[in-house]
This record gives structure tokens, sequence and C-alpha cells, in this order.
């Protein structure tokens, strides 16, 4: 295998495409500061919760937005299921060039992958069904992770009557990219970055695709949290951006309008969920990933994070109270904002910079058990108040981490993130190396504590590494999935 070294670098490789939208302050925009404050706290005190961005929008105008160290406003994200709203754009500018219509009967697209015998329910699916998650399908989440083609078992799968129960699967979102596909001979993010992205000057931003070249649709968006502000401002403007109407409003209405009961009295749209009930709606991601719209408030509101236990409602339930129609008279509550807005910072482990181990383990390499990260080796460097972690995976590819003591230090690497998506071929599609911040602490001669965010994805792990002789133990505590992986290394 070919070995590739992840050199550390002190900024993104890449432009970064930020601060495009014009800024403001709170009580400029008929919004206290304390009101801000208050959200964020609200946010921040979430249980089993990391937040890795938030952007508050008012007019147009970002009147707040936190990015807690090591995290950056430049930094990708992935977007798990808040890429559906992205595809039901897209389908909308699809019926909007007379290409599709809601009515049109899904299995006339796929004459070529449908089963021996097509059952009256499925030939009745329509592309409504699918958007608005009842297509008579029982998710399977396990039809992505064992198949390297996706639409011929999902389309034999039994189906009971369409358009009656809601059942959320993010497979009704790929088979609307997969039409958009046929009907357009682009995929979703081509046709997006042709209709849409531009004009917004979206970039920076990638998106997985299947094994069968499709846009995954239903998840794997990988976008700055600005682009997904300037997405939520251009669907508050019903479609249209600098003068231009790029969606049509009709399809935009269509979007934020609720078509089904989710089973629990909140009303879900085209691929976006019902978030108040004074009309604002949002794409909702696993792990917390939102983009609020608030048409009555005129607001727009953009979390990313990983969150074991999301509060979508805390946004509209703290913020719609608050908002006034003129400015608001300056106090001391903007600058008492702007400090809270600088001291969000993810705390590094405790412990002492060296150890009398360090000497001993220089030179040497542990090969590692089998582990879920794909982890083949590991060694160590000790610097000053400095740490250098090498990783071979087993794709071949050699990672030093830098590691900070009492401080973060990011490196870009081109090995793969932990990741809880099962699909074949994951990642493909998404460009680009990715970032880890890292930061370490002895906590006894033998315990090694080490704290890893891969800050351009979601995932984190906290790492304890306690050496014994010519032996090291592993144990991983993940901020994505409860499971704690314990493994072993040797010389």
């Amino acid at each position: 295998m070919t070995t590739m070294l992840a050199v550390l670098l002190l900024a993104s490789p890449a432009l970064a495409q930020v601060n495009e939208l014009p800024r403001s302050r709170p009580e400029r925009e008929g919004i206290p500061s304390s009101t801000i404050s208050a959200l964020l706290d609200s946010l921040f005190a979430i249980p089993q919760t990391d937040i890795h961005s938030v952007m508050v929008l008012r007019h147009g105008k970002v009147i707040a937005e936190v990015y807690p160290e090591p995290f950056k406003a430049e930094y990708q994200h992935t977007q798990y299921s808040c890429s559906k709203t992205f595809v039901s754009a897209a389908v909308g500018l699809a019926v909007d060039a007379n290409l599709l219509r809601v009515t049109d009967r899904v299995a006339t697209f796929f004459p070529d992958k449908l089963p021996a015998e097509v059952t009256p329910e499925l030939a009745s699916m329509t592309i409504h069904d699918l958007l608005i998650m009842a297509s008579g399908i029982d998710p399977d989440g396990n039809l992505r992770a064992v198949n390297t083609n996706w639409l011929e078992p999902l389309l034999a799968k039994p189906v009971s009557t369409p358009g009656k129960l809601f059942k959320y699967d993010s497979l009704c979102t790929y088979l609307l990219s997969a039409i958009v596909q046929r009907v357009t001979g682009k995929t979703v993010f081509a046709y997006l970055q042709e209709k849409i992205f531009n004009d917004l000057h979206i970039e920076k931003v990638s998106w997985e695709e299947s094994p069968e070249g499709i846009t995954t649709g239903g998840w794997g968006l990988f976008i700055q949290p600005e682009s997904l502000a300037k997405m939520g401002q251009f669907l508050l403007q019903k479609g249209r951006w600098n003068g231009k109407q790029l969606l049509s409003e009709a399809w935009v209405n269509q979007m934020m309008q609720s078509h089904i009961d989710t089973g629990g009295g909140r009303g879900y749209g085209y691929q976006m969920w019902e978030a108040s009930k004074d009309g604002a709606f949002r794409a909702d991601g696993r792990f917390g990933q939102y983009i609020v719209v608030m048409p009555k408030q005129d607001m727009v509101v953009v979390i990313t994070q990983c969150s074991n236990a999301p509060n979508p409602w805390i946004v509209s339930q703290v913020l719609a109270p608050a908002v006034q129609p003129g400015a608001l008279i300056p106090g001391k509550g903007y600058e008492l904002l702007q400090k809270k807005l600088q001291s969000y910072r993810y705390a590094t482990p405790t412990g002492k910079a060296k150890s009398s181990l360090t000497k001993s383990l220089t030179g040497k390499t542990f090969k590692l058990s089998d582990n879920q990260f794909g982890w083949r080796d590991i060694s160590f460097k000790q610097g000053d108040k400095q740490l250098t972690v090498v990783i071979t995976d087993q794709q071949g590819i050699r990672t030093e981490l830098s590691a900070g003591y009492r401080q973060w230090l990011t490196t870009w690497t081109p090995a793969r993130p932990p990741y809880s998506m099962n699909a074949q071929q994951k990642f493909k599609g998404i460009e680009g190396d990715f970032a880890v911040a890292a930061s370490y602490g002895w906590t006894s001669t033998s315990t090694l504590h080490l704290n890893l965010q891969y800050v351009n994805w979601i995932s984190a792990l906290d790492v304890t590494l306690t050496f014994q002789g010519n032996q090291v133990n592993i144990t991983v505590h993940k901020n994505y999935e409860p499971d704690v992986p314990v493994f072993t290394g040797s010389i």
C-alpha cells in the first residue's frame, strides 16, 4: 500500500469562504442581545451536546455567530438529513422546468429497476408520497450497508398504501435524487450547483455519492455553516436571491407547508419539519443539524452540533417572543454578548505536559488489535508542550497528529474521520482533507488522556491510553454513539 503523510498545517489548505453575508448588531435588527445570550445558554446547557456553530440572522443580516474553539467558521460539516431539504429544492427546480410533476408515478422513472411483478401499491406511489415520507415502504437502514445497487432492492420491497402513513426514510430522498438525475441528466449536486449554489456563491461544498453514482440525497452534504445560512435566507426570501427568482415561490411555499402529521401532532412539509405553530419550518439532520426558517419573525437560525438529546424547539421558544418590529436602544447587553461569544472554548484534558515514561516510548510503535476506527498502529513523540501522535490506518495512511498541552493544535489529514453512517462506499464524493484538533494531558505516569475533535466533520473521540511495559490499553468514548470501544496494542 502507498503510505501518505498528513502534514501539520496552521490553516485550512483551501480558501475560506466566510463573511459574505452582511453583519449587524442584534438591537439594530430589533432583537435584544440578552435574548441571543439566553438562546446560547439554552443550547449549550442541553446534556450530551457538543455545539459546533450557531448563526442567527434577521432581515438577512448575521446578528450573532459562535464557533467554540477549536471550531472555525470556515470548517465544513456533514449534515446528515439536513441534506434532504436541498433535494426538495432540486425537485422543485425540475418541477418549475416542467420536467416533473408531484403526481408523477415513481415506477415510471425506473423501468429497468422494477421487480418482475409490480404491485398496484408500487405502481401508485408518487413523487408527492416520497416528498412527505409516505412511500408505503418500511424503512430498511441495512439496505445501503449490504448492497452496492440500492434502487433495485428498494423498489422490490413490499409497499403498503402510499400517501397515508408517515414513515421517515432517507431512501425516499434517495429515490427523489435518482429521479431528478434521470430527468435532468445531472446529479442533484451538479443540478443545484448550476441552478442555485452558483448564484448564492456556495463553492466550498461537496456531497456523498452512492455506489450507483447518484447523490445520496437523504444525507451526505458537506458544507459550511454560512452556506447553510444562505440557503435558509434563500428559502425565507421565497426562492429569490439578488433580485432573481431561482426557485418558484409556489414551490418554497409547498416545502414549508404541513402535508402530513408525523404522529406527534407536528407537521411535515416537503422534506422539512414544522418548527413552530406560527409558520416556522426547519431542515433537520441527525445529531441536531438545523436550518430554522422563521418567516413571521424574518429570521434564520443555523446550528451544527453533535447532540444525542437535541431540542430544536428552543430556537422558536426563546427568540420569537422577543422580536420587535423596529430597532432597539443599545444597552450593556451587546457588550456582554460579545464577551460570551468570545468565551466559548472546548476544555482541554487535565494532567501534566510530560511523563517520565515518554522517553521510553519514543521510537516504539504499538501494533493495534482490530478496532472500529481502522487504526493499525500508533507511536508517540514528546515535545515540550506538544505531543505528536502518529497513527497509521488500514489503508496505509500515516497521520502525524499534533496534540497541544492546554491548547488545541489542528492537523489536516486524508485519513477519514469516524462516521456513524453505515453505507457502502461512504465518503465517496467528499472532497478535501479532514481537520483534527487535538489536546492531551498525562493524568499519571502511565496514563495519557487524548482528546480528538474532528472539527470539519462531526465526531470527537476522548481517548485514554494506559501503558504497561510493552503493551497499551486503549479506551475510547465517542460523542456520537454510546458504545465504548476498548482495544490493545503491543510492541
